[in-house]
């Protein structure tokens, strides 16, 4: 046994892991591919991806997403508890992870040792522990790759524990289904089992950054970003499916990160070193660059694939709408590196209007900008969590309520103060639906909502003349080139003006609600919203 291989059987051994099986240590690429396929775990792809399918779980099981209690700990006055953060006492959870910990030591493992956190300052080195070869694959090609340098000194700070399919037993294991996503913050641990969604895997790492990060004062956010050639850096927020991925991915401009960063006091940096894509209806002509990183080394999730030719059909539903992809943030040509950036120069905050009410664009002053960022409307794209099947109109404080283990006003507060110290200009973007509701309009096309990123990146929009909307209070831009005009008074779109302004009644009405909530919000942040 190797010195690296026993300083790892040591560090299964303090979670109760007493391995009999292989230990895959940090393998290549090529390996870890070789390896899944001989375990039947999936297949390749025409394009040289490997594509597996996840079962029942295609996507997140934000319900059975739990936080070790700990009665003696500070944690459990940090930790914001409830329904996204449900609390699962310490005794309970001993038990569970004894039941996974049993389950592991007899099977061959993959370990593999990452960072997350582009900024040495900020940097949290991690390990993940599974069964199952194509999870390694995936983790391997999304979190911060090491050098054998790195490698010869990385002291994991947190642990995953991932059994997918092992399933918890709720009678016995204190769970609500048969999976469980559990985040021990005093142990430094997270446990994983009873589902094969990759997805879990970064996500619980990202609610880890999410309660490390702003004990540094830093902002942690569900968020991409990208830069010009001059360095000035834009922030797409959104849940999933709002775009933040295609959108960042911008052939005119270097992309930083798909998804999760941090904001400190030096500037931006990504968490992650690789994207997570939808790929549902991908197609060459409107998403190249993700298109042309979908090769050897990527990691497709519930993508159809021809049994006898290999193509993937992006397509095909069948499955799920949630297909994924995973890929290495180099895959993107004009990707930066160095995951760092300087201090945001713009933000955008991605909303998949269901109702077809709000504008496709706005200005944001920066009361309105914690006030829309506190309630982070959107709608829940159909099969990112389970039980969705069509778009929800859903509000996810700061645009990622799921991940967020401390109490909403923390980053709220943060973000404020930067927006103030940078001058970094704020924009509403609806990439939703015009002309109707769900099922009713259609959804704002691609083409257009990237001319209104752009004339906003340009700073045309300092110079077109702007129109307030009469409900949501919202400074909307009266023209943009290449947009058409009726598209920018959403309004016009509808065929019946009644049923538009009677919809938009009950929108406002449900910021209003769901704004009641926010107990420790100045009144100034509360009058960017709807006027009611």
């Amino acid at each position: 046994m190797s010195n690296a291989t026993t300083t790892i059987v040591q560090g299964l051994e303090r979670f109760g892991i007493k391995p009999t099986g292989h230990i895959h240590a940090n393998r290549a690429v090529p390996r870890l591919v070789e390896l899944a396929l001989a375990r039947n775990e999936g297949v390749l792809a025409a394009n040289g991806s490997f594509v597996s399918r996840t079962g029942k779980r295609t996507g997140r099981s934000p319900g059975d997403k739990f936080v070790v209690r700990h009665e003696q700990s500070d944690s459990v006055e940090k930790i914001a508890w409830g329904k996204v953060n449900q609390p699962l006492d310490a005794d309970v959870f001993e038990r569970l992870k004894a039941r996974v910990a049993d389950y592991l030591q007899s099977r061959d493992l993959f370990v593999l040792d990452a960072d997350v956190g582009a900024d040495q300052r900020y940097r949290l080195p991690i390990r993940l522990v599974t069964d199952t070869a194509w999870h390694a694959l995936f983790a391997h090609q999304l979190f911060r790759r090491l050098s054998p340098e790195e490698r010869a000194v990385h002291e994991p700070a947190w642990t995953i524990l991932s059994a997918p399919r092992l399933q918890a037993d709720p009678a016995r294991d204190g769970t609500k289904s048969e999976t469980a996503v559990v985040l021990d913050v005093e142990q430094r641990l997270v446990l994983i089992c009873g589902t094969e969604y990759a997805g879990e895997i970064k996500k619980s790492i990202f609610t880890v950054m999410n309660y490390v990060l702003p004990m540094q004062d830093v902002l942690s956010m569900h968020c991409s970003a990208n830069s010009s050639s001059d360095g000035d850096v834009a922030l797409f927020f959104g849940l999933s499916g709002t775009g933040k991925t295609t959108l960042s991915a911008d052939p005119n401009r270097q992309l930083i990160g798909d998804d999760e960063h941090g904001w400190s006091d030096h500037g931006v940096f990504n968490i992650e070193g690789g994207c997570y894509a939808k790929c549902i209806d991908l197609s060459q002509k409107n998403e190249p660059q993700i298109w042309n990183a979908i090769r050897f080394g990527s990691v497709a999730e519930n993508v159809v694939v021809d049994p006898e030719t290999g193509e993937p059909d992006y397509t095909d539903d069948s499955l799920t709408e949630n297909t994924r992809v995973a890929y290495p943030v180099e895959y993107i040509d004009n990707a930066e590196l160095s995951g760092v950036g300087q201090h945001p120069k713009y933000m955008f905050f991605l909303t998949a209007d269901a109702f077809g009410i709000l504008p496709p664009i706005a200005r944001l002053t920066i009361e309105q900008a914690r006030y829309h960022f506190l309630s982070g409307y959107t709608a829940k794209a159909a099969g990112t969590e389970v039980g969705v099947v069509e778009p929800e109109a859903t509000f996810s404080t700061c645009f990622g309520a799921p991940f967020l283990p401390l109490p909403p006003h923390i980053y709220s507060q943060m973000l404020g103060e930067k927006l103030e110290r940078h001058g970094t200009q704020v924009f509403l973007l609806n990439t939703g639906w015009t002309g109707g509701p769900f099922g009713v309009g259609e959804r704002i096309k691609l083409p257009f909502t990237r001319a209104m990123v752009s004339a906003a990146l340009s700073g045309a929009l300092n110079d077109i003349p702007m129109y307030t909307d009469p409900v949501f209070g919202l400074h909307v831009p009266q023209r943009i080139e290449g947009v058409p005009e009726s598209l920018l008074h959403p309004r016009d779109t509808w065929a019946d003006k009644a049923a538009y302004d009677g919809k938009a009644r009950e929108l406002a009405e449900r910021f209003v609600e769901n704004f009641k909530k926010f107990t420790k919000v100045p009144k100034a942040i509360e009058a960017g919203g709807p006027r009611m």
